[in-house]
């Protein structure tokens, strides 16, 4: 891809979005960034075997040439200079051709014959160097131009014809899973909601909650203030948002305190009044998650047959990772089918040492109160 390009990507993205995808090791944004780690002088690529640095010595690029101005070396166990095997080169060059294109469709026979390669194969290529088809790669890409458009201000008509969609039904058939939300509600994001929030010490790092007078609207763990409260601004962009003097009283206090022993202990959930927007589709998703028992998993399949979507396991997957509440709404308990731990946007690491505390608080309760908990 052109520097311009991969540019363009990596501004569209926030930090925060692309360390999860680096620390889940996900391949589908291979060519849009790269990542380097200054106590090692290093950057690499998505994907890269090599340990997981601190979140702290991390920094992200647009592409090498912006890497190796700053003064980082490339990987020589990802080798992000070189073209990756397998048709990589080939992918590289039919993502940038499905960015150009504004098609609801991509027209994969005319990409193909451009690169001189068959449909099939090229259907083949994407899913081994990527993950996803280039449908798929497409229709995300698409949902980003979207997001950025209402973001900016575009009316929702202009939003969606800029980012390609042919029509406004097939942009509001897809919208609960897309955007998890109406392109109305969602381009008004917080409009009319008055957010109080803390950032307090917790044993997994810093803790940002966010309510309202009805209840809490935003739980996020992570490592820095600034990062907490630009990510808690991007949800509610249209919110009015102001941080808690010290020792202020109210509701926001008592629920910060049942999340910090909840970390600290990994004792069952206390069940907090909730203030949050979602589809019915998520509704029924974050019921699930709420029904799994402290100390067990389920996988993102066991939830998709349980609310009677069997096969949106992405869907389930998606509404996880747009969860506002973490612990609250309990999606660090949800794996993968193979067993894997799967991401969390509070990192892998926390996931790990929640359900590791909670394991452990579940064999501590009387064999009552699990049964009663559902264990």
């Amino acid at each position: 891809m052109t520097q311009e390009l991969l540019m363009a990507n990596k501004l569209s993205l926030d930090d925060e979005t692309l360390w999860r995808t680096w620390e889940s090791r996900d391949t589908s944004m291979v060519g849009r960034f790269v990542i380097a780690v200054g106590s090692t002088g290093i950057y690499c690529r998505p994907g890269c075997p090599a340990r997981m640095p601190k979140r702290e010595n991390v920094r992200f690029f647009a592409d090498c040439d912006e890497a190796e101005a700053a003064g980082f070396r490339a990987c020589k166990r990802c080798k992000p200079r070189e073209r990756f095997e397998d048709g990589s080169a080939l992918v590289e060059e039919a993502c940038e051709m499905l960015a150009e294109s504004a098609d609801e469709r991509p027209r994969l026979a005319a990409i193909g014959r451009r690169l001189g390669v068959s449909t099939g194969r090229l259907q083949r290529m994407f899913r081994r160097t990527l993950g996803v088809t280039p449908g798929e790669y497409a229709a995300a890409r698409r949902v980003e131009r979207l997001k950025d458009g209402l973001r900016n201000g575009s009316d929702v008509t202009g939003a969606l014809y800029d980012a390609g969609y042919g029509s406004s039904s097939r942009l509001y058939e897809s919208a609960g899973t897309t955007l998890g939300m109406t392109p109305a509600a969602y381009r008004r994001r917080g409009l009319g909601m008055s957010i109080r929030y803390t950032i307090v010490d917790s044993q997994l790092g810093r803790l940002l909650v966010g309510a309202t007078e009805r209840g809490v609207c935003f739980v996020k763990m992570g490592d820095r203030d600034k990062d907490l409260e630009v990510i808690l601004r991007k949800e509610y962009p249209a919110a009015q948002i102001d941080r808690a003097g010290a020792g202020e009283p109210g509701g926001l206090s008592h629920w910060v305190e049942a999340l910090i022993q909840h970390i600290a202990t990994g004792d069952p959930s206390v069940d907090l009044p909730l203030d949050i927007r979602v589809t019915a589709f998520q509704g029924r998703v974050y019921q699930a998650l709420r029904s799994i028992a402290n100390g067990k998993t389920r996988s993102y399949g066991e939830i998709a047959k349980e609310i009677g979507r069997p096969k949106a396991v992405r869907a389930v997957a998606n509404a996880c990772a747009d969860n506002p509440v973490a612990l609250t709404v309990p999606c660090h308990r949800v794996i993968r089918g193979n067993g894997d731990i799967g991401g969390y946007g509070g990192g892998v690491q926390r996931k790990r040492e929640l359900l590791a505390r909670e394991a452990r608080a579940a064999l501590r309760e009387p064999q009552g109160e699990r049964k009663k908990a559902g264990g």
